[in-house]
């Protein structure tokens, strides 16, 4: 068994996955924004964490995966790439939905997010 990953180590690993998720213009051509509306919450008596923007260009790291905000949270965290990747597949401009964090050491639905997505393409060429 190995010993806990210092922080280092964790900030290298996380840099290797944005530079292999590579840039949203070479992922999703033709993109020129992405944005997310995002309202967090967490399990108990004040379920909202915080309301959130994230806006991404076509110069920014293809990576939609957003940490978990429940402290000691392991392996969690919300991916929103496949929602993305189902917006650019049916060429549709936006969608809402409800994400649960998939962490291990908390019980299941300790921390959501409500989202909407909204993504603007560039004119198309004939």
């Amino acid at each position: 068994m190995r010993a806990k990953i210092s922080y280092k180590e964790k900030l290298g690993i996380e840099k290797a996955a944005l530079v292999a998720a590579g840039l949203i213009s070479e992922r999703h051509a033709g993109i020129t924004g992405i944005e997310f509306h995002m309202t967090y919450y967490k399990s108990g008596q004040n379920t909202v964490l915080m309301k959130r923007t994230l806006n991404f260009t076509p110069r920014d790291y293809a990576d939609f995966n957003l940490k978990c905000t429940e402290y000691g949270c392991t392996d969690g965290g919300f991916n929103l790439g496949p929602v993305v990747a189902d917006l650019v597949e049916h060429r549709k401009r936006s969608c809402k939905g409800k994400i649960f964090c998939r962490g291990t050491n908390y019980p299941r639905g300790h921390a959501s997010i409500d989202y909407e997505v909204s993504i603007q393409y560039g004119k198309q060429e004939r």
